[in-house]
């Protein structure tokens, strides 16, 4: 009996055909145990030892984030969170970085990533058994049909946010010497620091939306009553960029030494202005190198063909004839 449900097996499925059922029964069991397994009751006295043990962590400030009993992934955090608080902020800090500023962002991205390796093997699965079925495939080509998608969407997310956060600083470092004149303009005007940074985050949120948003959450901040010098240091944080990180310094400066914020506006936007123009000079620079590959492949070939093509075709009707 089993042998004729293995032929069976193998003349649909080819020689490998029982080891891909084994393996997709298998990830098929897994995840349905996986829910279970992780949903399953917790013992009275586990849990008031793991409440006191969370008492003493916020007592000593060590706790890493705070549950929320509204969110479904909050159960599976411990799985779908890193443990570890430098990884926990990196991760944190580059979302952030990418515009994702949502309390549960590390928890999602972390489940995204699951989610989208686990339907990537499914499909490769899937893909397999129809590769198999239609012609015979060798066991390094079955692998790679069904790790590759997983691994391709496993990785997905993380690409998607490393592009969103390069985008942005690189949107957030175009309008910054744009924004520096108008908080110049604004300061020179009579307003307040506050002020013009209000002022600045109105006017810029057409063009530059990023920047707009970094003004406006520092506006906020300030409004709250926190520390002027911690607002403007979180602000460097967000951003990830070395412009800001500058600016941040030298109004920290001037406002620790008491020298005119004006001045040091006024010389700070003159450099970033020069800066800009380098950036963009540098990038002219550059493109004649990268548009070398392109025109060798694009012109070479027909100035061959119409050089040589004639020489070949004559050399070639003599040796018929």
């Amino acid at each position: 009996m089993m042998e004729a449900i293995q032929d069976i097996v193998n003349d649909y499925l080819g020689p490998y055909g029982a080891l891909m059922l084994v393996g997709l029964l298998g990830i098929f069991l897994i995840l349905v145990t996986l829910p279970v397994l992780l949903k399953k009751d917790v013992d009275p006295l586990d849990r008031l030892r793991a409440n006191t043990r969370e008492d003493q962590k916020n007592a000593k400030g060590e706790k890493l984030r705070t549950g929320n009993n509204k969110d479904k992934l909050e159960k599976y955090s411990n799985f779908l969170e890193p443990q570890n608080e430098k990884e926990y902020s990196a991760s944190k800090l580059k979302l952030m970085q990418a515009g994702y500023r949502g309390k549960n962002s590390v928890r999602i991205f972390h489940f995204l990533q699951f989610a989208f390796g686990i339907c990537g093997l499914l499909a490769g699965g899937i893909y397999a058994l129809i590769a198999t079925s239609q012609s015979t495939v060798t066991t390094q080509n079955l692998a790679m049909m069904i790790l590759g998608p997983g691994v391709v969407l496993y990785l997905l997310p993380r690409y998607w946010v490393t592009r969103r956060q390069q985008m942005r600083q690189e949107a957030i470092q175009n309008g910054f010497p744009d924004s520096l004149d108008m908080m110049l303009v604004c300061v020179e005007a009579g307003q307040s620091l506050d002020q013009s940074i209000i002022r600045v985050a109105r006017e810029l949120q057409a063009g530059f939306p990023e920047l707009a948003e970094e003004y406006e959450i520092v506006s906020q901040e300030m409004k709250a009553g926190k520390d002027k010098t911690t607002v403007l240091k979180d602000m460097a944080e967000r951003s990830g960029t070395a412009d800001i990180s500058s600016f941040v310094t030298v109004l920290v400066q001037s406002q620790q030494f008491g020298t005119s914020i004006a001045d040091a506006l006024r010389v700070y936007a003159s450099e970033m202005r020069d800066k800009r123009v380098m950036r963009a000079e540098e990038a002219a620079n550059k493109l004649p190198t990268k548009m070398t590959l392109a025109t060798m492949m694009l012109t070479v070939p027909p100035l061959m063909a119409i050089l040589i093509g004639p020489s070949i075709y004559s050399i070639i009707k003599n040796l018929g004839a």
